[in-house]
């Protein structure tokens, strides 16, 4: 498609501008450029083309990468991810404060996601309760380790802060299992003698059903 590069690793060090491995996944992978231009960037009113772009997204796989990659390039022409550019639009106004939890799954298993403020803050807290060191943080965020040390620690701040306000839980004391008790029948008094127990009769084996012999 039109000023798109399809790649598995970024060729240098430094961070590219979006993840766009999931392309050779993609129902247009393979496409001819012209063709591809054709069918994704039709005329604004050209709803026949527009249906035939829309048709061939619903089939695809990676559509919600497609669009992510739209949305965090800026691109505001042709159909990416289903959708126009005039339906778009309103993702493309708040994207600033978009909170997308798949894509912080994505981050922490390893993909180059642009983060927003929100998500970003949310890594950031998630990185200090999973123990992560600075040099870990600023590798995955591409920042200084000085930057990521400084953010965990407003993280541990803000949780101890949290602690201070709500109170920590404490846990309840388990009580030792107590030892089993036996029932003592009560003994008679000194110098008292217990009536003898009834003998226990049997019915014969040879008695009638219902009543004894």
């Amino acid at each position: 498609m039109r000023d798109i590069t399809t790649h598995h690793a970024p060729a240098t060090g430094l961070r590219g501008i979006g993840d766009t491995s999931w392309h050779t996944r993609a129902v247009c992978q393979g496409m001819d450029p012209e063709d591809a231009d054709a069918v994704f960037f039709p005329l604004p009113r050209d709803h026949e083309a527009i249906a035939e772009a829309k048709e061939l997204c619903g089939l695809c796989a990676v559509r919600r990468d497609c669009l992510n990659y739209a949305l965090e390039n800026a691109l505001k022409e042709g159909v990416w991810g289903g959708l126009t550019e005039a339906e778009r639009r309103p993702w493309h106004d708040g994207l600033a404060q978009r909170l997308d939890y798949g894509r912080i799954i994505a981050f922490f298993h390893g993909r180059d996601v642009h983060l927003t403020s929100a998500e970003r803050q949310i890594v950031i807290d998630h990185a200090y309760v999973r123990g992560w060191r600075p040099d870990r943080l600023a590798v995955a965020l591409q920042i200084s380790r000085k930057h990521a040390r400084d953010l965990l620690r407003q993280a541990a701040n803000k949780v101890t802060d949290r602690d201070r306000t709500l109170g920590v839980p404490r846990r309840k004391k388990q009580r030792p299992p107590s030892a089993p008790t036996t029932r003592r029948t009560p003994s008679a008094p000194p110098g008292t003698r217990q009536p003898p127990s009834p003998p226990v009769s049997s019915a014969p084996a040879h008695a009638p059903d219902g009543k004894a012999a």
